[in-house]
């Protein structure tokens, strides 16, 4: 008996992936699984592959239609498994498909000389406890860079965040009460400060990684140490955000440096940069294309990512002007062009972090003098709580550094220090050094004690000129920050290639052991960090808002009244003698009569040096220097003296 044939059944169209129904961008774990998300515009199709599929293509479809997010959950993929993201251009072809996800937290090797993104956790462990940010006219900032800052190689751990909190205890004993670390994202190669990063939200893994970030924060937060990072939105290098979907427009000759081969002259980075000549910057042409609402969400989220999700407590954001504005080829310093979609994104920044978390501070590298830096955005400025200025800090080290007493310039530097007065106190960073001002590559460029010792950086004049002007940086108002090392007289540049500027190695660790060689000068450094924050309740005025500069400075002794509402316990008169000249009787004018006590003499014996005799002096003269009272003083050679009342 026959039987009735059955029609074939065809098979199913492949059923498209559905949009991912978690929130977030990059790898973003959930229970089960990942959701995978990422922004292409001119890829033809987008996937993700991984240990989690054998490293086959997972694909990932439009969020919505019309979207140029893409996104899918994968179920079984899971934290700690590497990753990458495939998005073919058949448009132009030959050029790598695999790329980064821009996203990406965590890195590894992939063992052919590239990194795998990682998928990292979401899970966030803060042990906060009583901690709160120190209000940002007591605050002592000290800027440092991972690698280098502790890298005895007898740690276990030595250049990462193990080993940088070994040490801070010391800085907490110092008085340090907020660290500013330098960046932290991977960047091409193992040499390099990180200000050429490539990838903004990674946490370079030779540092210890996101795992070893969040035991730092912690670390820093236990010793009442605020955290403070420094970001670079105004360029990267390239690498995979470079022609990040494939697609670009070719053959743009960068108009600044047109004939020049190196670096390459050409503007076609793709989606993530400008593809013209507003993408050049001095260190690159990977100016990100703040035009694109996508790019400047993709910088508004790194924000949020340190300082929400990782618990810092500011940022520091490198060369703002070249964010905001595009500059001369030639002379960096002169602007050519408002970029007005880079200024709309600085003060979208600033106003979410004020709105939301203002007691987190932003600081701005822009060093332009520009006062609507710090102007809130309400009155038509970029809404930064404070800039970095080299303007005082040029004028101050030119005081210290100057071959001869005759050739200092006191009076410029007096009147830097007048304009920081009442609402404009807390406005600027101030510093003798930092990682720029000691780069020897930069005009003028190293270690203080180095400069002025001409080499021989523990010469008398060497501890004497630069701990003055340490001690000037410490009693002026704004914000005051130093730089690694400088507390005990480390004199090698940074960074230090062990050998001239052109040998790019790995730039070498501070030497610790300076720190017991020179343990008075870290104990004038500590001395005066405690005055500073008002730590005997006598220097109250250190903290305050007020400054008034004395008309003295003409015989380079420099002579400044701070207070916060002034009397005994706040007033406090500096007196910074920059001559190699001593007195025993040196006249200055004082705001209030009666007895003033010696707080700090910064050529005690305690200091490593000869101790010249200063005494407490009693105001009973007459008026002097616009200030109703006189006092005799009795004033050593390139020193700094701290007086105030009961």
């Amino acid at each position: 008996m026959g039987t009735t044939p059955v029609a074939a059944v065809p098979p199913s169209p492949p059923v498209a992936p559905a949009a991912a129904g978690h929130k977030g961008m990059g790898a973003v774990p959930y229970p089960g699984g990942v959701t995978f998300r990422v922004w292409s515009m001119f890829a033809d199709s987008v996937s993700v592959s991984g240990l989690f599929n054998g490293w086959t293509s997972t694909p990932l479809t439009p969020d919505a239609p019309g979207s140029n997010y893409w996104s899918v959950d994968v179920p079984g993929a899971a934290v700690g498994q590497p990753y990458k993201f495939v998005l073919p251009y058949a448009a132009k072809p030959g050029r790598l498909n695999d790329r980064m996800d821009p996203y990406a937290t965590s890195l590894s090797p992939d063992g052919f000389g590239r990194m795998n993104a990682v998928i990292a956790s979401t899970t966030v462990v803060y042990e906060g406890g009583v901690y709160s940010t120190p209000a940002w006219n007591e605050a002592v900032l000290y800027e440092l860079h991972i690698p280098t800052f502790n890298s005895d190689p007898t740690l276990p751990a030595a250049g990462t965040f193990d080993s940088a909190m070994v040490r801070l205890p010391e800085l907490a004993q110092l008085g340090v009460n907020a660290i500013e670390v330098m960046p932290l994202g991977q960047f091409p190669g193992n040499a390099g400060t990180g200000y050429n990063p490539g990838y903004i939200f990674a946490v370079d893994p030779d540092f210890g990684g996101p795992d070893g970030l969040r035991t730092y924060v912690n670390a820093t937060h236990s010793q009442n140490i605020a955290l403070i990072l420094d970001v670079v939105y105004n360029h990267v290098n390239g690498l995979d955000l470079w022609q990040f979907d494939g697609w670009s427009i070719d053959g743009n000759i960068c108009p600044w440096c047109a004939g020049n081969t190196n670096p390459p002259n050409y503007t076609n980075g793709g989606i993530y940069f400008f593809q013209d000549g507003r993408s050049h910057t001095p260190y690159s042409h990977a100016r990100f294309d703040v035009g694109r609402p996508e790019v400047c969400q993709y910088l508004f989220d790194n924000v949020t990512r340190w300082l929400e999700d990782r618990f810092l407590d500011g940022l520091r954001l490198d060369s703002t002007v070249s964010i905001r504005n595009i500059q001369d080829q030639f002379d960096n310093w002169k602007l050519e062009q408002p970029v007005p979609e880079g200024i709309e994104l600085l003060q979208r920044i600033n106003q979410h972090v004020q709105s939301t978390q203002g007691w987190k501070i932003m600081i701005a590298e822009d060093l332009q003098g520009d006062v609507s830096i710090t102007t809130q955005v309400s009155n038509g400025g970029y809404g930064f709580n404070a800039q970095w200025n080299n303007d005082f800090c040029g004028k101050l080290r030119w005081a210290a550094t100057a071959p001869m007493d005759n050739q200092r310039n006191i009076g410029d530097l007096a009147g830097s220090i007048a304009g920081m007065t009442g609402e404009n106190a807390f406005k600027s960073i101030l510093y003798s050094e930092n990682h720029d001002q000691d780069d020897p590559q930069n005009a003028g460029g190293g270690r203080l004690p180095a400069i002025i010792g001409n080499g021989v950086a523990d010469s008398w004049f060497a501890r004497k000129q630069s701990t003055l002007a340490a001690c000037v940086v410490l009693s002026v108002s704004g914000i005051p920050m130093m730089f690694m090392g400088q507390e005990f007289l480390e004199y090698r540049t940074f960074p230090n290639y062990g050998g001239p500027p052109s040998n790019f190695g790995d730039p070498q660790p501070i030497d610790w052991s300076r720190k017991d060689t020179y343990n008075g000068i870290w104990t004038l450094y500590r001395d005066m960090i405690r005055l500073r924050r008002n730590w005997y309740n006598n220097t109250r005025g250190l903290r305050g808002p007020n400054v008034h500069v004395l008309p003295v400075f003409g015989d380079n002794v420099l002579v400044y009244h701070r207070w916060d509402q002034g009397g005994g316990g706040d007033d406090v008169v500096v007196i910074c003698n920059f001559a190699n000249q001593s007195y025993t009787n040196y006249q200055i004018g004082v705001p209030r009569q009666g007895m003033w006590w010696v707080r700090f003499n910064g050529d005690s014996g305690d200091y490593g040096f000869g101790n010249w005799p200063t005494y407490d002096t009693n105001a009973n003269g007459p008026a002097m220097n616009g200030m109703p009272y006189s006092a005799n003083l009795s004033l050593g050679a390139y020193t700094c003296v701290v007086l105030s009342q009961d």
